[in-house]
């Protein structure tokens, strides 16, 4: 615990030092806890949240981030992105999450001069620099600042630090965009992305918790001659439930236009 105040202490002074900040924020774990803590050392006039919104974004995941912030009375903003409008992200390559949070930054740079803040700020965490991600790429090319990972925090850390706070998200399962479930070099469309949220919903609304629905398609899906198949990963701790329900979980993707439906036994992993 000593370890974890000292950690906090370093975040809350690399916010001071970076002040006014603009917060790239979207309602997950990290980027939470970060807006909570910015808005409890800077106040409300030293810092801004802003939400990229695109059809990558789940409607309902959108409203949660909104109501997250309003109950911790942190100012945010949303801010529209286009994506999708790049080839080089609608390609859907590799680094396909670089291509995203350029498109973000570049919208919060401009915000940032417009509004006289003074740095840009994003949910890296001390874990994530254990894997490859696209995304930092671009956060270093627009200077963006990393205060969790500054700090040493730990994605377990913030979970504990965010308990603390009493923030919905501190066991909140990992939620990336709409377009992760969508297998690299497959395009992304708005379709695609449509089908796969009114897939999820669906699934949710069963009673599932952990979960991803994966559309597979080929160059049928993209002009239209064809149904896209759906690959459904339910969590091993939950997937006892399958039995009752994979007639139901299967019509419901049907009825969004997944010609096929394919339940993974191995789960979601």
């Amino acid at each position: 615990m000593e370890t974890l105040r000292l950690k906090q202490q370093l975040l809350r002074d690399s916010l001071k030092a970076h002040a006014p900040v603009l917060i790239a924020y979207s309602g997950g774990v990290d980027s939470a806890y970060l807006l909570a803590e910015a808005r409890r050392t800077l106040g409300r006039e030293g810092m801004l949240g802003v939400i990229a919104d695109s059809a990558s974004l789940p409607r309902k995941a959108l409203a949660a981030a909104l109501d997250l912030a309003l109950s911790l009375d942190a100012p945010v903003e949303v801010v529209p992105t286009a994506e999708l409008e790049n080839p080089d992200y609608a390609q859907n390559p590799l680094n396909r999450c670089y291509f995203c949070k350029a498109e973000l930054f570049l919208k919060l740079e401009e915000l940032a001069a417009r509004r006289m803040f003074r740095a840009l700020a994003y949910g890296e965490n001390a874990d994530d620099m254990k894997q490859v991600r696209p995304g930092r790429q671009a956060a270093v090319e627009f200077s963006v600042v990393a205060p969790l990972r500054d700090a040493g925090l730990s994605k377990e850390e913030i979970r504990a630090a965010s308990r603390e706070l009493g923030l919905p998200t501190a066991d909140a399962p990992a939620q990336p965009c709409l377009s992760s479930r969508i297998p690299h070099g497959t395009p992304v469309t708005r379709n695609a992305l449509a089908m796969v949220e009114s897939g999820e919903e669906w699934v949710r609304s069963l009673g599932f918790s952990i979960f991803r629905v994966r559309h597979l398609s080929g160059v049928d899906d993209v002009d239209g001659a064809g149904s896209p198949s759906a690959r459904v990963q339910i969590a091993p701790a939950e997937m006892e439930r399958l039995p009752d329900l994979t007639a139901q979980i299967e019509g419901g993707l049907r009825a969004v236009g997944y010609g096929r439906v394919e339940i993974d036994p191995a789960g979601y992993r």
